[in-house]
């Protein structure tokens, strides 16, 4: 039935652009969630949020909600979070303990860790005679077709074909890789909380958002330059300048034409890579210790290509945002066609000492959260872009900066040398929606 209330998909997307009902049309978001992220991968969090048997944490995949639970033998679940008793959703926190098994809290029907069912209250005198029993799966709390683990960051696909986890993520996995090495001890814990906000505007929005290397100079400039006023005035004081201004004023002090020095490389699958490191690597007393533990974990060879490795940015299609050398990542829950939840997760890197920590913990709430001049810039456009959509200025939305200057390669697209701020990754995520929106199965 939705299929006859749509527009014919094929003429949705041109290389260079693509129609705005891809941001505005309803029926066209109910589609991408069932063709697209409830079909593929999609990140539900890390390991170490649920670190007991019994520990939870519930999320959006898709429009399905979701409990990641950690088992009794040490396995994490994922689990639709609905009792197949009468619907009632099992969790309706955010977080917590379960203890040994789940209780719904409508009829106490109890389930274990994996879901299958454990009691119904009196079930013999209740449900004698009727398909209702510990034989039958439909009394199970039902599964996600697939769960998978990659250094910790636990996906699931709620189809049960399709490619596996490290066969969908392919050379983007590399985020996660980073992220890890730079921890002595190879493994990452996540921050116990994380900030969420809520876009009003489409899914897609922010994530072309995200390796555009355009936009940082322009949309960020009045913070940068105001943080760089400020920076200036401490340095003239003090003679040192702080770092945490530093990471503000940089929106001004690196112009766009310097933008146009990094690069993004576009795989298969949607997803993207912006080059140009941003690794906070001075040669202060902590940073030189934190190098030197480094060291001694994986020798001093080792240790530089993992400090040297080329990364801005990393955008995993259709739901993830990371930042490695900055240890955080983004997760993307779509809400509605106009409204969007972005999940901002930060990381410790075991076994680095307390400053790394406290160095990167304050990029994350000065860029990052949800108060911070930055982040706002951002939102104010997004929404400027979905109101923007639905006027009757223009049907096309065009992706055409440096188009058919791309170097593609077995699949693989690169910008060319001084064109960073290309948009080629707008034009590679578009290509993958259209190739998973026309995808019966």
């Amino acid at each position: 039935m939705l299929h006859e209330r749509i527009p014919n998909l094929a003429k949705l997307v041109e290389p260079d652009r693509v129609h705005k009902a891809v941001y505005t049309d309803p029926q066209l978001f109910d589609l991408e969630m069932e063709r697209i992220h409830e079909r593929y991968w999609i990140y539900c969090g890390h390991e170490t949020q649920v670190k007991k048997p019994g520990d939870y944490y519930t999320v959006l995949v898709g429009r399905q909600p979701m409990i990641m639970v950690r088992g009794a033998e040490g396995e994490v679940n994922v689990l639709y979070n609905r009792c197949p008793h009468r619907g009632s959703m099992i969790c309706g926190d955010v977080h917590g303990n379960t203890g040994e098994f789940f209780r719904c809290s409508y009829h106490a029907w109890t389930f274990n860790h994996d879901g299958k069912l454990k009691t119904i209250p009196m079930m013999e005198a209740g449900y004698a005679g009727t398909r209702w029993g510990r034989d039958n799966p439909d009394c199970n709390m039902k599964q996600a077709a697939r769960v998978e683990n990659y250094r910790g960051f636990v996906f699931a696909s709620l189809a049960k074909d399709g490619p596996s986890l490290t066969e969908f993520l392919g050379p983007a996995k590399i985020a996660f890789d980073d992220i890890c090495d730079r921890a002595p001890e190879g493994e990452v814990e996540v921050v116990p909380n994380c900030f969420r906000v809520i876009q009003n505007s489409n899914w897609k929005i922010f994530l072309e958002n995200q390796l555009d290397a355009l936009h940082p100079s322009v949309t960020h400039q009045s913070t940068g330059r105001a943080a760089h006023q400020v920076e200036k005035m401490i340095e003239k004081k003090t003679g040192k300048a702080p770092l945490s201004y530093h990471m503000l004023s940089a929106f001004a002090t690196v112009t766009i034409d310097k933008w146009d020095n990094f690069q993004t490389i576009n795989h298969p699958y949607g997803h993207c890579i912006l080059t140009g490191y941003m690794g906070l690597r001075p040669q202060d007393p902590d940073t030189l210790a934190y190098e030197k533990t480094l060291t001694q974990a994986y020798g001093a060879k080792r240790k530089e290509e993992i400090l040297s490795t080329n990364i801005h940015h990393v955008l995993i299609y259709p739901g993830l945002s990371v930042q490695s050398p900055l240890q955080q990542l983004r997760a993307v829950r779509p809400l509605g066609v106009n409204k969007t939840l972005t999940e901002i997760w930060h990381f410790r890197l075991k076994g680095a000492p307390e400053p790394i920590y406290r160095r990167s913990l304050a990029y994350y709430n000065l860029v990052n959260s949800p108060s911070t001049m930055v982040n706002a810039d951002d939102l104010e456009n997004f929404w400027k872009i979905q109101v923007g959509l639905t006027a009757d200025g223009g049907d096309w939305v065009s992706f055409a900066r440096h188009y058919g200057r791309d170097i593609e390669k077995n699949g693989v697209v690169e910008t060319a040398e001084g064109m960073g701020t290309s948009e080629a990754p707008m034009r590679n995520q578009m290509k993958a929606w259209a190739q998973y929106m026309m995808a019966e199965k």
